[in-house]
């Protein structure tokens, strides 16, 4: 019996560390009139077993609905807060003390996001002092064990085909190179967005739509000893190439976005974005990782919750498992 004890408490120790330590998230975007309350949109959340979502502001009505929840968080800061965050330490302790202390007690906060998709661009510049002041400001107020990151697109990438050879562009490249000393000093992850979608629209006649959905009659693609039979795979590969050709080889990827659109483009429809979150979530939750990254289990983010209509007109607005009314835009094997 006094086995099962210690077992029992090295398990509880570990969910305690790691409370979402593999699965699916949601992404949770606000460009809606037409919303539900967040109280009653973590509801549904909490109905389907989803443990993680991200947050691409600190929105309090949000964040108040969370608490109690055991809903974990990624939570962004706004781009238009970077240049601020970065100049002024004062500004990042202020931010920290707003918009995470309150909440930091009743919610598990896994991460501070310094922007969203800002590099390549002008703001690219602030990241790295954001990062580093809203670490210091969570070490102040005894919340260091908050991971401290930015989320990058693919635009970031240089050379993208074949994934070994992924790399990133001169204009990222020597931004890229102080956010990744910063994340391996705290080993944090980078976060990507990953689009399968974008490639296959791009370039229909390279990309076949198998592929891109992960179905598994798609034709396997060789790139030296490895081979990538699905697109996702393929793409975050890429990345971690990229990272490894400028010193970050130990930094992990967290998917913090990835999705299909129902309307406004081609290939866009209910059917093939629910083929593609369906194989999504088959391939993250089997924890086998990818070529590159053998059983290292890639944390994703499904984008969105929500269809949003305050959006550009088109494909923008086509991304959520749920209509504004909270019902299903299509059935999620969540």
């Amino acid at each position: 019996m006094e086995y099962f004890h210690a077992l029992a408490l090295v398990v509880t120790i570990f969910l305690t560390i790691n409370p979402v330590a593999r699965g699916i998230g949601i992404n949770y975007g606000l460009l809606g009139d037409n919303l539900p309350s967040p109280f009653d949109a973590i509801a549904v959340l909490k109905s389907r077993g989803v443990q993680k979502i991200r947050l691409f502001e600190p929105n309090p009505d949000v964040l108040a609905a969370l608490q109690g929840s055991g809903i974990a968080t990624i939570v962004g800061t706004r781009n238009e807060d970077l240049q601020a965050l970065a100049a002024d330490p004062s500004a990042s302790r202020s931010w920290v003390d707003r918009n995470v202390v309150p909440y930091s007690s009743g919610l598990s906060i896994l991460c501070i996001s310094a922007g969203n998709e800002v590099i390549p661009g002008k703001l690219a510049q602030y990241v790295p002092g954001a990062m580093q002041n809203l670490a210091a400001a969570l070490e102040a107020a005894n919340l260091g064990g908050i991971q401290v990151s930015t989320t990058v697109s693919m635009e970031v990438l240089g050379t993208s085909f074949p994934p070994s050879q992924g790399v990133f562009s001169p204009e990222t490249t020597p931004v890229m190179k102080q956010i990744v000393s910063i994340l391996g000093a705290k080993n944090s992850p980078l976060l990507v967005n990953v689009y399968p979608y974008f490639p296959r629209a791009g370039e229909p006649e390279h990309v076949s739509l198998d592929y891109a959905l992960l179905q598994s009659t798609a034709a396997p693609v060789p790139d030296g000893p490895l081979t990538y039979y699905n697109l996702f795979d393929a793409m975050v590969d890429t990345v971690y190439a990229a990272l490894e050709k400028i010193g970050g080889e130990n930094i992990e990827i967290v998917v913090s976005e990835t999705g299909w659109p129902t309307e406004g483009g081609a290939d866009a429809s209910i059917g093939n974005a629910q083929i593609y979150v369906d194989n999504l979530i088959g391939l993250v939750s089997a924890g086998q990782g990818t070529p590159r990254r053998p059983n290292k289990n890639v944390d994703t983010y499904i984008f969105a919750f929500f269809n949003e209509n305050l959006k550009p007109e088109g494909i923008e607005r086509h991304w959520g498992l749920y209509y504004p009314d909270l019902t299903e835009v299509y059935h999620a094997n969540l």
